[in-house]
């Protein structure tokens, strides 16, 4: 009973960083995308810098982490629509990039101004990721908030997966894709800022567990999301047990999904089985 919410939470985190960087993949047809494209992880690290500087507790650190997180995404999308050049989802990349930049740097600006003694190390050690303080009180937070995304996710996989296509040939299928888009992000982009406001930034989840779904599972967008949502579980809670079980102190959880995911990812790489196109 111990141990079961920090499992409870390790599920979790995998199934929304699963399920969102397999949507976020197909709405961009861009293999190489998850949440930190659109500055939600750097927004949401920033948040949590920001709290652990001012000498917030872990309830402002949530609110803070999350809501810093949704301000990334706003001034992506804002950003974009003030874009005059390229398609709309060029556009979302180009600003959620400029987004990621400036929110790292002000990160890097709090820790350059930080205790070195104290609130540093407090800092570095959330940006590395870890579910060591989940508990009842911060899944009850959490979750309605990362499950009603992973639902909301699944339950849209049959038109994420005409997102893939260009814009001409989607709307011909029926899709609305600057609606259906919208709706997908804001899903996605909500989930990762809970989690992450949870357990810290936890790297190459978002981006490996998609490719091994569609390998499992086939190409298609509608088994993979939610695919990548149980691999994406099952993925955490095995880099968890690692992370608590490979050195006699606890290694941060987002080094060993770095370690595992960048392995994985360049094997695959390798082997020539990473493919997300645009018809």
């Amino acid at each position: 009973m111990i141990r079961l919410p920090r499992v409870i939470g390790a599920l979790l985190l995998g199934a929304t960083l699963g399920a969102s960087g397999a949507a976020l993949q197909y709405v961009f047809a861009n293999p190489l995308v998850d949440a930190g494209f659109l500055g939600v992880s750097q927004g949401a690290s920033f948040g949590a810098a920001l709290a652990l500087v001012l000498g917030g507790g872990a309830s402002a650190l949530f609110g803070s982490a999350f809501g810093f997180a949704l301000l990334a995404l706003a001034m992506s999308v804002t950003m974009a629509s003030r874009i005059r050049f390229g398609g709309a989802v060029l556009r979302l990349i180009l600003s959620g990039m400029a987004v990621s930049a400036f929110f790292s740097a002000l990160v890097a600006l709090l820790k350059y101004g930080a205790d070195p003694l104290s609130t540093l190390p407090e800092i570095t050690y959330w940006l590395m990721g870890g579910l060591s303080g989940t508990s009842w009180k911060t899944l009850m937070v959490t979750s309605p908030l990362a499950l009603l995304s992973v639902a909301t996710l699944i339950s849209l996989r049959w038109r994420t997966a005409l997102l893939s296509l260009d814009e001409a040939t989607a709307s011909s299928l029926g899709a609305r894709p600057r609606l259906e888009r919208s709706i997908v992000l804001a899903a996605a982009a909500a989930g990762v800022a809970a989690v992450t406001a949870m357990a810290g930034v936890v790297a190459w989840v978002g981006l490996i567990v998609p490719h091994l779904a569609r390998i499992a599972l086939g190409g298609e967008g509608s088994p993979a999301v939610p695919g990548a949502a149980v691999l994406g579980a099952g993925f955490v809670v095995l880099c968890d047990a690692v992370s608590r079980g490979l050195f006699p102190g606890e290694l941060p959880l987002g080094v060993t999904t770095s370690l595992i995911g960048t392995a994985a990812f360049f094997a695959l790489l390798a082997s020539r089985r990473v493919n997300v196109e645009r018809g």
